[in-house]
C-alpha cells in the first residue's frame, strides 16, 4: 500500500492544496526524506464520509504509512516518519526543539488584534528577535547547517506570517533582523517548499474570516 496524507485543500478550491500551516509541516518532511506519497485533498468545509470515518475527529492532516493505520497530529506524524525513514536524519537535538515555538501563536494574536497598543506587536518582535540571535550564533538553520524538524515546523507558519501580515497589516519583519531574513529567504527556496506551499491567495482566504470575523 501507498503512503497517504490527507491534507487541507483551498477555501472554495477543493482540488487546489490549502494553507494549513501543519500539513504542509508534513508534506515538506515526506519531501526531504524522498519518500514518494499520495496526497489527499479534504474539502474542510464539506468533509467526506470516508475521511470521517478514518479520523472521526476530522483535523488535518492525517498520514498512513502504508500499513492502512491511519495517524494524526503533525508532531506525532513527522515521529513516525523520522522512524520510518531515517535516512537523511531530520531529528534536532532537544535544547533546540523549542527555538520560535512561540512564533506562531504570537502573530496570530497580533494579526487579530485591533488594539495597536496591546502589546501583540512587541510580543511578536521579541519572539523574531530571539529566533535572530539564535540563529546567528548557530545558522544558517536552527541546529547548523542542515535543515532539521524544527525548521520543517517553523518555515510554514513563518510564510503564513509574511502574507498574512503583509496583506492585512502592512506589516513586514523588520529589515535588522538579517539572520531571520536570510534563514526565511533559504526555506522558501527550498524545492521541498515550493513544491508543498499553498498559493498566497489561499493564505489570505483562509485567516480572511478570522481576521474580520
Amino acid at each position: 500500500m501507498a503512503v497517504e496524507v490527507c491534507v487541507k485543500a483551498a477555501v472554495g478550491h477543493p482540488d487546489t492544496l490549502g494553507d494549513c500551516p501543519f500539513s504542509q509541516r508534513v508534506l515538506l518532511t515526506l519531501e526531504e526524506k524522498k519518500v514518494s506519497y499520495q496526497m489527499k485533498l479534504i474539502d474542510v468545509s464539506n468533509k467526506p464520509d470516508w475521511f470521517l470515518k478514518i479520523n472521526p475527529e476530522g483535523k488535518v492532516p492525517v498520514f498512513n504509512g502504508g500499513d492502512g493505520k491511519w495517524i494524526a497530529d503533525s508532531d506525532v506524524i513527522v515521529q513516525v516518519i523520522e522512524e520510518k525513514y531515517p535516512s537523511p536524519p531530520l531529528v534536532t537535538p532537544p535544547e533546540d526543539a523549542s527555538v520560535g515555538s512561540k512564533i506562531f501563536s504570537t502573530f496570530v494574536t497580533f494579526l487579530k488584534s485591533k488594539d495597536s497598543n496591546d502589546g501583540s506587536e512587541q510580543a511578536l518582535l521579541t519572539e523574531l528577535q530571539a529566533l535572530d540571535d539564535h540563529l546567528k550564533a548557530h545558522g544558517p538553520y536552527i541546529n547548523g547547517q542542515n535543515v532539521s524538524a524544527v525548521d520543517l515546523s517553523l518555515a510554514p507558519k513563518l510564510y503564513h506570517l509574511t502574507v498574512a501580515l503583509d496583506h492585512f497589516k502592512g506589516w513586514k519583519i523588520p529589515e535588522n533582523l538579517t539572520s531571520v531574513h536570510a534563514y526565511v529567504k533559504a526555506l522558501f527556496s527550498r524545492e521541498s517548499f515550493e513544491k508543498t506551499k499553498a498559493a498566497k491567495e489561499h493564505v489570505i482566504a483562509g485567516w480572511a474570516p478570522k481576521v474580520n470575523p
